[in-house]
């Protein structure tokens, strides 16, 4: 299927040749790297390298996602990173809702690869009650109506699809359970973004992430003029210069050596 206009994968890489700082940028369920290509920008006019791949399922029709899974979103955003990593001395990701849960396992399960991450709005629970019969209805409704578009901000519109396909929301819930399994064994420095006004994925997700990650290192900012897809929203500016100077004080330490780093929780 063609891919909609906007929905297409985005890289950049500094024009002076320097590979020092990496970024992997993934998007949420049933969107596209359109959510987070405002922040691959940024940050390649930082002189920071970006990948926003599209994940498998997406960007097409909703019927193509119903045929994925989450080892297949995850894959794609791991290939994603070994590219990066033969490139540039320190590798971040960056993920935005379901973008989140992966990011997340992969600094669970690449620690020694991942220098650092930033989450907005992950999600790891939910507390509506039809996720929790949908298991036992995905071969029956084939989809639910769609999450797309929480945005504060007057006049943008997130490019996603109209409706959540069942099979993959199911698949999701599988990763959460992993994922939160798991947390302590995040111990690279985190970016948490996370807006107290959510109609998507609950503020107990951000919650959740903060007090149970393994990290000594995490930084929390709250998004208080955004929606869910903060990427597109009103606090995206804050989002983008707050990713700039983490990357950059977390790369300056590892590079430095052990003397250098100052973790720490920070409001």
């Amino acid at each position: 299927m063609p891919v909609m206009p906007g929905a297409e994968p985005f890289a950049a890489d500094p024009g002076d040749g320097s590979r020092e700082i990496g970024v992997v940028l993934s998007h949420g369920l049933t969107g596209t790297p359109q959510s987070m290509r405002a922040w691959g920008e940024h940050l390649a006019a930082e002189g920071i390298g970006v990948r926003g791949p599209r994940l498998p399922g997406h960007g097409t029709r909703w019927q193509d996602l119903s045929r994925t899974r989450w080892p297949d979103w995850y894959a794609t955003v791991e290939r994603a990173v070994d590219e990066l990593r033969a490139e540039y001395r320190s590798v971040f990701v960056f993920g935005q809702s379901m973008g989140g849960t992966l990011t997340l396992r992969l600094a669970q399960e690449r620690a020694d690869d991942v220098a650092g991450i930033a989450l907005v709005n992950p999600s790891v629970t939910t507390l509506r009650r039809d996720a929790a019969i949908a298991p036992y209805i995905q071969w029956l409704v084939p989809w639910v109506p769609g999450v797309a578009n929480d945005i504060k901000k007057p006049g943008v519109t997130e490019l996603a699809y109209d409706r959540m396909p069942t099979r993959a929301a199911v698949s999701l819930t599988q990763l959460w359970k992993l994922v939160r399994a798991d947390l302590e064994r995040v111990r690279c420095p985190v970016l948490l973004f996370h807006s107290p006004t959510d109609h998507v994925v609950e503020p107990l997700s951000s919650d959740i992430v903060r007090l149970e990650v393994g990290t000594d290192d995490l930084t929390d900012v709250p998004l208080t003029d955004s929606h869910h897809v903060a990427t597109l929203d009103n606090d995206a500016p804050l989002i983008f210069d707050e990713s700039v100077a983490f990357v950059r004080r977390v790369h300056a330490a590892r590079t430095a050596g052990p003397a250098a780093s100052t973790p720490g929780i920070h409001a």
